[in-house]
């Protein structure tokens, strides 16, 4: 509807009512819906659920149209990230926000700070949605806000062509609620408790989950060492899991992604289930590291499996888990991938060690060969050092063209001397172009960073605090923040009016009018950001 037919349609509902509710501005009523046009958080979920869809579709026919987000912890991050967005190009199409599950436990749990080890409250994750979106929501409200004031200027300026210019971006504006790639972990249970946590995700407003073949118990940081890997009929009750949750709540188009560890993860806690030769079970079971065996001389508690009707002992460890061969996880990584896409999933997720685009490509090819339009949500993680691999990539490209490199320790490439040279320049380049490569190249749909607003927290705090409690004082803080806030037109300088106080004044007035009591007059020192 538009903001003329809204006005409209409420100014004959209070007709209805006979002058009772002569007190009630129709205009104010159009304004506030406007401002909020997410009644709930299904509402978001299948909103954003179709623009997913379709930017996945636009990638299908071209890879050029690929995604991208930042991970955010907190719904501030994620609304300024948003505002920022729009105010640099216009648009928040492709733009996305994800959720990390590694930045819930160590920055949102009750408990403190925690590894990524599924050890943080279920809830908080989905509450963490559900703030994100209010947040974005909130920063509807205060852009409409200011549109709204602007067109009450033009109306009391007499300037219509202005009054036509605000009122057409009313009816087209943008909102910045934009979809959630959302972490839901290994599921924090088994099947059931994965369904019951995606039925509160989604109903918070999450139109794609990510779920990783990890075991949940045992669930370590896809960056970390000692990861355990579940059969795939185990993983998959998960997946049903997650899509029955999207069917209940009514949103039938959501994004199911399946992450696989496997590159990284050399064990498993169990014995995949396996009914004949060559079944999913048997292929699971077919890298375990094992060792034939006398059936006399088996030793007791022994697990033994039929390989081709030889008995098998597979390795295991003393912690009880079983290790795969040495050199099978992209093998695995392969088999992981085609079976969740043919059991449900929309969109994959390749943990891998390095940002190498040719090794992501070389298993998404070998994907490609079954399912022709296998998708990637790739995680451009800040666990990989990317100027010491970058580095090495370009050094050992030379090396292998026959290039002279004898001017660099390739070992150390991090260290500061080499940031001038021809060889760091060409990496740097590689580096911007990644995402753009890696999306024509290697089938990556959408680039993620999963910790970017953890980093840049921290930097700026340190930024701030070795100027401020050092030499600089007060100085500190107006060169290094507000300053550059001003001059770069940041939203928050004017922070009241980004906490909602201009919002407020709206809606005193339209209930008390001219007895409104409202903060924004002459005297409010915002006014000097203005």
């Amino acid at each position: 509807m538009t903001y003329q037919t809204e006005i409209d349609t409420t100014n004959a509902l209070i007709q209805r009512f006979n002058g009772t509710w002569d007190g009630i501005s129709p205009e104010a009523v159009a304004r506030m819906k406007l401002q909020n046009r997410f009644n709930t958080g299904l509402d978001i979920a299948k909103y954003t659920a179709k623009i997913m869809r379709a930017d996945m579709a636009a990638y299908d026919a071209d890879p050029a149209n690929y995604t991208q987000s930042l991970g955010c912890w907190h719904g501030f991050i994620g609304q300024q990230k948003l505002i920022s967005i729009k105010k640099h190009f216009g648009t928040t199409k492709g733009k996305y926000l994800y959720l990390s599950g590694w930045m819930v436990a160590a920055l949102r749990s009750e408990f403190g700070p925690l590894p990524d080890q599924s050890m943080h409250e279920k809830t908080s994750v989905p509450a963490l949605i559900e703030e994100l979106y209010t947040f974005l929501k909130q920063a509807d409200a205060r852009e409409l806000g200011l549109i709204f004031r602007d067109l009450d200027k033009a109306r009391g300026a007499g300037d219509a062509a202005r009054e036509a210019e605000l009122l057409s971006q009313i009816d087209n504006y943008q909102t910045h609620v934009v979809p959630i790639i959302a972490d839901i972990d290994a599921g924090f249970g088994n099947a059931e408790a994965t369904y019951l946590l995606a039925r509160k995700m989604i109903e918070a407003g999450a139109c794609a989950l990510q779920i990783e073949n990890q075991v949940s118990d045992e669930k370590q940081c896809g960056h970390q060492d000692g990861k355990v890997t579940v059969p795939h009929e185990d993983f998959l009750a998960k997946v049903r899991a997650c899509r029955y949750a999207f069917l209940e709540l009514g949103v039938d188009d959501g994004i199911i992604v399946t992450r696989t560890d496997s590159l990284g993860a050399g064990l498993t806690k169990q014995i995949a289930v396996s009914n004949e030769p060559g079944d999913i079970g048997d292929q699971y079971n077919s890298f375990l590291d094992c060792e034939e065996i006398d059936p006399a001389t088996a030793r007791n508690g022994d697990v033994i499996i039929n390989r081709d009707g030889k008995l098998m002992r597979p390795k295991r460890l003393p912690s009880n888990l079983f290790q795969f061969r040495a050199g099978t996880g992209a093998d695995r990584c392969v088999l992981d991938c085609i079976t969740s896409l043919q059991h449900g999933a929309d969109l994959l997720w390749i943990e891998t060690e390095k940002p190498h685009i040719e090794q992501i490509a070389s298993m998404v090819d070998r994907i490609r060969e079954v399912i022709p339009n296998a998708k990637l949500v790739y995680n451009n993680s800040p666990s990989f050092n990317w100027t010491l691999n970058f580095r090495q990539q370009i050094y050992d490209a030379w090396a292998e063209a026959g290039k002279d490199v004898s001017q660099y320790e390739r070992a150390a490439l991090m260290s500061v001397i080499y940031d001038a040279t021809d060889l760091a320049k060409e990496a740097d380049e590689k580096i911007r172009t990644f995402q753009s490569d890696a999306a024509k190249r290697a089938g990556i749909f959408h680039h993620l960073i999963t910790l970017p607003t953890y980093h840049t927290a921290a930097l700026s705090t340190d930024n701030l605090a070795r100027e401020y409690f050092g030499e600089a004082g007060m100085l500190g803080y107006v060169a290094g923040v507000q300053r550059k806030e001003i001059r770069e037109g940041i939203a928050c300088v004017r922070h009241q009016n980004m906490s909602g106080s201009d919002i407020g004044d709206d809606h005193k007035e339209a209930f008390a009018g001219e007895a409104a009591l409202k903060a924004g007059g002459a005297h409010n020192t915002m006014n000097q950001f203005a």
